[in-house]
Parts: structure tokens; C-alpha cells; sequence
């Protein structure tokens, strides 16, 4: 499928300088990939990405920084639809497990990305993430940052 419109991000605003990076997936991993593999986590409603940040402190809001990210890509798999799923040989209730190895074979197969239910606490059906492996600045796997008046960090300098 082809996914266009606006996704969400809360980061930790120590990393706002660099908020399309996905290097902090890469160091520790996440549900949708292992290690050493840069990606993008993102959600399709900023309540979404709130919660998805929170969820280690889900009683204790921590300060986080909130981006907005124009997509238009291709080649995205959609795990919400229940008739990918069974294509795909995967039932909701396992979705919510950490699927490395779905990762794995969807990355082997030349997708730039999934659409997921959201598992974050407090989390309903119209919490929904994106998750990519290969984005870029433009299409057709854009997931460019919106920041048309430059108000994020060029650098990390600030944080010094």
C-alpha cells in the first residue's frame, strides 16, 4: 500500500536535533527490529505518539518533543487489515509480541514499511503506528521531518 499524510514522533528532546534518524532503534532494537537496524517509529495520531513515549512512565508524563513527518510512501504493509494478517500468516493477539523475525521477512521482501495496532497502555483501534526501514526526504518512501519555521536543533550542542 502507499501511505500519505502526516505521522507523529514524541522524542526524548535531548535527541531533537536529529528527529529522522532512527538510530536509537538501531542501538537497542524495538518490536519491528533488531538491533543495528536503523527505523523509524512513528504513530498516525499525535495522542498515538504521546502514548507510545510514555509507555515507561505511563503514570509520570516525561518532557518529550513532538514532530510531525509528511509521508507518501510506498511499498508499506498494512498489519491492521485482518486479511494481511492471515496473508501473512499472523493473528492479532501474536501482533503483540516483539515480531523481529516478521520484520525480517518483510525487509527481505523489499518493504519500505509496516502500518501496526498500537500495544502503548491506554492505547484503542484508532491507535494506530507506522514503522519504516527505508525512508528518505522524498518519494516514494518519503518521511520527511516538518519543521518549516526551523525551530529544532541543527546540532546537540544545545544540550552542553
Amino acid at each position: 500500500m502507499r501511505l500519505r499524510g502526516v505521522a507523529w514522533r514524541a522524542h526524548n528532546p535531548r535527541w531533537a536535533f536529529d528527529p529522522a534518524s532512527g538510530r536509537g532503534a538501531a542501538l537497542y532494537g524495538g518490536r519491528f527490529n533488531r538491533p543495528g537496524r536503523p527505523t523509524l517509529y512513528a504513530s498516525m495520531r499525535f495522542e498515538t505518539a504521546w502514548l507510545e513515549a510514555q509507555q515507561a512512565f505511563p503514570f509520570k508524563a516525561q518532557p518529550m518533543t513532538l514532530c510531525g513527518y509528511d509521508v507518501d510512501c510506498e511499498d508499506v504493509v498494512d498489519l491492521t487489515d485482518s486479511a494481511t494478517l492471515a496473508a501473512l500468516g499472523v493473528d492479532h493477539a501474536t501482533l503483540a509480541c516483539p515480531w523481529e523475525s516478521l520484520a525480517d521477512r518483510l525487509i527481505a521482501e523489499g518493504r519500505a514499511g509496516i502500518v501496526a495496532p498500537s500495544f502503548a497502555f491506554g492505547a484503542t483501534g484508532a491507535d494506530v503506528n507506522a514503522i519504516f526501514w527505508r525512508w528518505g526526504p522524498d518519494p516514494p518512501h518519503q518521511v520527511r521531518v516538518i519543521d518549516d519555521a526551523g525551530r529544532l536543533p541543527k546540532n546537540d550542542a544545545s544540550w552542553r
